[in-house]
Formats: C-alpha cells, sequence, structure tokens
C-alpha cells in the first residue's frame, strides 16, 4: 500500500498554512494573497465576501468585556496592529540602513578594509568574515569598533571585491545601501 504526498499550501506572506495565517500577526495582508491567489481556498476558509463583511460588523458591535475593561478583540487587534507596525518599523530600518566598506592605510603599503553595518540585514559576521577570510585568502575577522558595535576587518585592500560578493552572497542588501569610502593618514608636512 503507497501512501501519496500531500500538497501544503503555505501563505506568500507569513509562510504558515493559511489555516493558521490569524496567528502570525499579519491576517488582513494574509488574507489579500489568499483571494488574490487561491480563491477557493479563501472562501473554504473565511466563506464568501460579502458574508465576511456582514459577520465582521455585527462582531464590531458586539463587545465582551474582558478583564481590565477592554474587549477581547480589542486588544488582539491591537497586539496585531503593534505587530505589522513592528515589521513595517524594521522593514524600514533595512532600507534606511548603510553598510559600510571602508579602505583604511595602516603603515605605507598595508592597508585594511572594514566592512560595518551587515549585521543590520541579518547576515552572521562571524560567518561573512570566514567567507571573506577564504575568498580572498587573507586575515579576516569581527571586531568592535570605537562605538562599541561590530564590523569585519579585512587584511588588504578588497573594498571592490567585496561590494561585488556581498551583493552576489547576501541579496537582501539592496545595492544601493553600500557605500565604498577611502580613508587615508594625512601626511606631515615639514614647511
Amino acid at each position: 500500500m503507497a501512501l501519496e504526498a500531500q500538497e501544503v499550501l503555505y501563505c506568500g506572506v507569513c509562510t504558515m498554512p493559511p489555516e493558521y495565517c490569524e496567528f502570525s500577526g499579519t491576517q488582513n495582508k494574509c488574507k489579500e494573497w489568499l483571494q488574490k491567489h487561491h480563491e477557493d481556498v479563501y472562501i473554504r476558509i473565511y466563506g464568501a465576501a460579502e458574508g465576511i463583511e456582514a459577520v465582521t460588523e455585527k462582531v464590531a458591535q458586539v463587545t465582551v468585556e474582558g478583564e481590565g475593561g477592554r474587549s477581547d478583540r480589542t486588544f488582539v487587534k491591537d497586539k496585531s496592529a503593534k505587530l505589522e507596525a513592528k515589521l513595517e518599523r524594521e522593514n524600514q530600518k533595512k532600507q534606511s540602513s548603510r553598510v559600510l566598506v571602508k579602505r583604511v592605510e595602516r603603515t605605507k603599503r598595508k592597508c585594511v578594509t572594514i566592512v560595518h553595518g551587515l549585521e543590520v540585514f541579518d547576515v552572521d559576521l562571524k560567518k561573512a568574515a570566514k567567507l571573506f577570510a577564504n575568498r580572498f585568502a587573507c586575515g579576516s575577522s569581527v571586531a568592535k569598533n570605537n562605538q562599541n558595535q561590530d564590523e569585519i576587518v579585512v587584511q588588504g585592500d578588497f573594498s571592490d571585491d567585496l561590494r561585488e560578493l556581498i551583493l552576489s552572497k547576501w541579496p537582501q542588501v539592496p545595492e544601493d545601501n553600500i557605500d565604498l569610502v577611502e580613508e587615508t593618514k594625512k601626511k606631515k608636512g615639514g614647511n
């Protein structure tokens, strides 16, 4: 007796099965996605569109007093709205943050390349440092800077190569958010 594999539908917004979207905190976006891409499943789970609006209006009229004088429905709406707002803020923070690839001179012919800001895009800095060290055959480590923030220090001038590697390895980092900076020591004037 052979068993058949079942296909499970996953939501394109919260990556859960549609039956569990209400627990993700992004239920409204999940409903829109499900209605747009799988209308038959949407009708099976949430019913016809007219029925939902009618039920929603009636639920809004009925208030169930919970502890503290707030209705449970209002509490759930507030919680999901807060979660959606938090996700939106994180997304905006990612889009506005910068990845700084800085070339710093150490001595006359020696320099290091410092990469700062990758952690905002959910990049594991230790794995990235190891990848840089293996790819460029040099020393690379995670160190704290003066502001006590983690940054990757790569021995050698690899700023252009690092930019290309970051773009190819981590597509969640937008190309416009990578800044290349060159920092040189000021020469001592003997005048």
